[in-house]
């Protein structure tokens, strides 16, 4: 959670138990036909041979890392060539270097500059969809023409327009908001999964 975030929306759960059943409600409310597209989507790119980039800010970059982890290495088909999927996240000498040398704001953009292609998906996660450097990012891959998916609460903050698909978890409350993304992320991959397997499957059926 960036510092940005954390003033926002501040915990006022009794307990541990309220607290879940809050969560609960609001898994409940998530927009499945949504979700649905962004595997849609991550299929279409892995048809296409494209990469998927994601990065976020601390809770966010954390979920960044751990879906890159479960789309690449998860989703190991026999037969079949492993996804791409990149967190920015993850490179902490460069992410420091441009901060230190350009901005915080231009951390994940100056490395999305020289990579970025056309099909290529910017998968942008944000708590509060209002984090300059992944605003940036997006407006940068937008340009390139890449497939741009958010992942917000907050009503999708700044970041919405600025997507193809926003997936916008129904709360302003920003534990609630990263619970629900680490769920809605972990169904992305179990159905992704699933679906490459299927059509694994088909394809050696018809040789």
């Amino acid at each position: 959670m960036s510092k940005q975030e954390s003033v926002l929306h501040k915990p006022d759960f009794g307990d541990a138990v309220e607290y879940l059943s809050s969560v609960a409600n609001v898994l409940t409310q998530l927009p499945i036909s949504d979700i649905e597209a962004v595997i849609d989507h991550l299929l279409r790119a892995y048809e296409r041979e494209r990469t998927v980039y994601l990065f976020g800010n601390g809770g966010s970059a954390a979920l960044a890392s751990h879906a890159a982890c479960d789309l690449g290495k998860g989703t190991m088909t026999p037969g079949r060539a492993p996804f791409r999927a990149i967190s920015l996240c993850d490179n902490v000498p460069l992410m420091t270097a441009w901060a230190n040398d350009s901005s915080y704001e231009n951390i994940f953009a100056a490395q999305l500059r020289p990579l970025i292609q056309p099909q290529d998906v910017a998968f942008a996660i944000s708590g509060s969809g209002s984090s300059p450097n992944v605003l940036n990012a997006l407006g940068l891959a937008r340009d390139a023409g890449a497939v741009n998916i958010g992942l917000a609460g907050c009503n999708g903050g700044k970041m919405k327009p600025l997507c193809d698909l926003c997936v916008i978890v129904p709360s302003q409350q920003m534990q609630e908001i990263e619970d629900s993304h680490v769920c809605i992320m972990h169904a992305v991959f179990f159905a992704f999964s699933r679906r490459l397997c299927q059509a694994g499957r088909a394809r050696f059926a018809s040789v």
